[in-house]
């Protein structure tokens, strides 16, 4: 279940958002960019190009001054021109049928004391629209049809559609509950059968991943099919990765290509992100910072602009390898018994379990849904109580504005000054952006300045970001961007996003650092990847724990597309536990090895081992002892895994791909055991083995014979070794000896004692007779 299915948002964010016009034809390397809600006014120029330019600029500006008026002038004519050809050039209606076939219909019209300027159904059962001829149509009973039957009966249908569609989608966003979910989808259905568009993409996302209908491939791949010939670009995107995955296709890297670019063309958010993937890491296409840059850019740019002052939820990232390998590792989910005694704690008062649970609930992640309402209860009585950091907090919900608390600057600013005058920087660096956007209070930078000074030296990220953009564009003080630069390395080690995406840009761009392509799609993809499609990875997650492993390795191959390393791995991972019975027995390890190889280039040592050993035993490939041993020296050397250096020194001691080296074997054992503690007991066992190894090794190199007749036995222990030797021999002799006399002695029990250990009498029947 998508937690977005639940907000409703799941048109333009879980499957695709598509862009407007205006955001398909805008370059993102030209024009102005908005920083941490400030203008990026430099925006591809460093300090030195804007140094450089001023004086072309001021020269140039005389010529574009005089040309303006002309230019003025001249596109008003041109202007005029183009609206009395349009209005010349107008599709002009035509009455079809009624009492006045063939003539142009008027506008307005009179019918009922009521003018038209427009086709009506007005006065008729069957909802046909209909026009009159002249202005008054009771005096002159002039009218005909706007559409033809055909037609008529067309647009009914789709209206009929589109109420089916507003009604199932009414259900979906109002109700929680798994039941009314499936009902809302029925309705779906049968609206995308009357081929309502956004009801097909609706439809057809749920039966590939298995959304509240039966999952099913062939018939998702067939609505795809269906919506790509009519032009949607979530269609095409959707088909894209269909022959890309090898669902209910033969696999085709091509075709996948065309349908992802066209869908890109369309403004597909998640074709893009696919394409500038593909372009970073190579995939089917010459890899391509700069292309990757311009694809990663553009997506980046919206997830920016969709952060609100709150933050936007928290993305859980589970690796299901991991949790196999380490169970009793947290994976940063909360138990549900734990979140009970949390609760507890709230109800009868403790200050901190309300906070903490105000601020899961505002945010979801770590197995708690996103929910405003009860964020909005636990900040009310913890900030009752007096706590500084839930007035801070209740002043960021009123500030920002949601359905469940009404959007108040007033409101707002009294809980940011009440948590600031208590020293909170999270009410510090509220009361900042109010002050810089004049919200409840007259604009004033400096004490904007200063109040964000005062949260980033707490260590704020808020505060960090909002004092670097007041650098960057030199709002309240000099423009520094140095100063910009460390405060947004600052709070993107803090995690926010605005922080990655305002370095992204600097290093695109050059500004305040050497320009780096490589670390701006980086930085980018890291902005890209906190979009609210990422909620697919906890759904993904959820439909694994359920047992649905089908559903979730189909959820996680399309993440892994756009380049989720945790979905590439934990793809993988169910393909190589054979646990996904939609991909054949033949194909699993393959494709098992195909995302191994790309979450182990993003750097998951898990994956490299996983290379290594995939080789090592031929699973979807032949075996490779020379490749293997590539990937275990590569997770040894860049990730210094104990598992890996065990490996190595296996390799070595058995000459696997490898010269035989017994010597090199023990050195890779030992790093191991130092590399972590839970390898030292098979390493004790390797070396103890590797030791009669070499034992016996040595003796097979030495001859015997040769040793003893070396050996000076006088010169060794003396002229009189052999009575030495005779003596002690004799020794042990009368030993043993007396040893076993003494075994052999009887020791007679004196008559009358009982046996030391008591023995259980038979019963009376069976006793002797006295």
């Amino acid at each position: 279940m998508s937690l977005l299915d639940e907000e409703g948002n799941q048109d333009e964010s879980l499957e695709s958002k598509t862009l407007s016009a205006e955001d398909q034809v805008k370059d993102p390397s030209t024009g102005t960019r908005v920083v941490a809600g400030q203008i990026f006014l430099e925006s591809g120029k460093s300090e030195s190009q804007s140094e450089n330019e001023e004086n072309f600029h001021s020269q140039e500006e005389e010529k574009e001054n005089s040309l303006e008026e002309l230019n003025s002038l001249e596109m008003s004519n041109l202007l005029n021109k183009d609206l009395e050809e349009a209005e010349i050039q107008s599709p002009v209606l035509t009455a079809i049928g009624g009492t006045a076939d063939g003539d142009p219909c008027h506008f307005p019209f009179l019918f009922m004391e009521k003018e038209y300027a427009e086709c009506t159904a007005d006065g008729r059962e069957d909802g046909r629209l209909w026009c009159a001829t002249t202005y008054d149509y009771k005096k002159d009973q002039k009218w005909g049809f706007c559409e033809s039957e055909e037609q008529s009966n067309k647009r009914r249908q789709m209206q009929e559609a589109e109420d089916v569609y507003q009604i199932g989608m009414k259900i979906l966003n109002e109700s929680s509950k798994k039941a009314q979910k499936k009902v809302a989808y029925q309705y779906l259905l049968k609206a995308a059968d009357m081929n309502h568009t956004k009801a097909m993409e609706k439809v057809s996302y749920a039966l590939l991943f298995g959304d509240y209908l039966k999952q099913n491939i062939q018939s998702s791949k067939e609505l795809f099919e269906k919506l790509t010939e009519e032009g949607s670009p979530k269609g095409q995107m959707a088909l894209g990765f269909l022959y890309a995955s090898g669902l209910g296709v033969n696999s085709s890297q091509a075709k996948a290509l065309v349908y992802y670019t066209f869908g890109a063309l369309g403004g597909n958010l998640i074709a893009h992100m696919i394409l500038g993937y593909r372009y970073w890491a190579g995939i089917g296409v010459l890899q391509s910072c700069e292309s990757a840059l311009t694809h990663y850019r553009l997506v980046a740019n919206h997830v920016a602009s969709d952060i609100s002052l709150t933050g936007g939820t928290v993305v859980q990232r589970i690796r299901l390898a991991d949790e196999v390998e380490n169970p009793g590792m947290a994976s940063g989910m909360l138990e549900e018994d734990l979140i009970q005694y949390y609760q507890f704690l709230a109800e009868k008062g403790d200050v901190q379990a309300q906070v903490g649970l105000g601020q899961l609930h505002l945010h979801g992640g770590r197995g708690v849904e996103q929910n405003h309402q009860r964020a909005f209860e636990y900040f009310n009585q913890a900030a009752n109580a007096g706590n500084s950091h839930a007035m801070a907090f209740l002043g960021k919900m009123y500030s920002e504005g949601s359905d469940v608390v009404p959007q108040s600057n007033e409101t707002a600013l009294q809980y940011f000054k009440k948590a600031a005058d208590m020293g909170n920087p999270v009410g510090q660096s509220g009361l900042g952006m109010a002050y810089l956007y004049g919200r409840g209070v007259p604009v004033n930078y400096e004490l904007a300045l200063k109040y964000f000074q005062k949260a980033a030296e707490q260590g704020w990220v808020d505060g960090q970001l909002q004092l670097g953009s007041m650098y960057y564009n030199g709002i309240g003080v000099k423009k520094d961007y140095k100063q910009a630069l460390k405060y947004f390395n600052l709070a993107s080690q803090g995690g926010h996003i605005l922080a990655f995406y305002n370095l992204a840009q600097m290093h695109a761009t050059g500004t305040g650092v050497m320009r780096s392509c490589h670390t701006a799609v980086e930085l980018f993809k890291n902005v890209c990847e906190r979009g609210r499609w990422s909620e697919r990875l906890m759904t993904a997650y959820n439909s694994y724990k359920d047992g649905d492993s089908n559903s979730a390795v189909v959820q996680y191959l399309l993440l892994a597309e756009q380049g989720y390393e945790v979905a590439q791995s934990n793809a993988a991972f169910i393909l190589d536990q054979k646990e996904a019975s939609i991909v054949g027995e033949n194909e699993t390890y393959p494709r098992a090895l195909l995302h191994w190889n790309r979450a182990a280039s993003q750097g998951y040592t898990v994956a490299r081992i996983k290379l290594g050993d995939y080789h090592f035993y031929g699973f979807g490939t032949d075996v490779d002892y020379e490749t293997a041993f590539i990937h275990y020296r590569l997770a040894s050397e860049q990730q210094h895994s104990a598992q890996a250096m065990f490996n190595l020194g296996y390799m070595h001691e058995k000459g696997l791909g490898i010269k035989q080296d017994i010597h090199l074997a023990k050195r890779f054992y030992d790093m191991a055991a130092e590399a972590s503690p839970d390898a030292q007991v098979p390493v004790f066992l390797a070396l103890c083995k590797l030791g009669v190894i070499y034992s016996l090794q040595y003796i097979r190199e030495i001859n015997i014979r040769e040793v003893f007749s070396h050996i000076d036995m006088d010169q060794l222990l003396g002229p009189e070794w052999d009575l030495y030797l005779m003596t002690i021999i004799a020794l042990l002799l009368g030993t043993i000896i007396a040893y076993r006399q003494r075994q052999h002695q009887a020791i007679p029990r004196p008559a009358g004692l009982r046996p030391a250990v008591p023995q259980q009498e038979p019963p009376p029947e069976h006793q002797p007779p006295q």
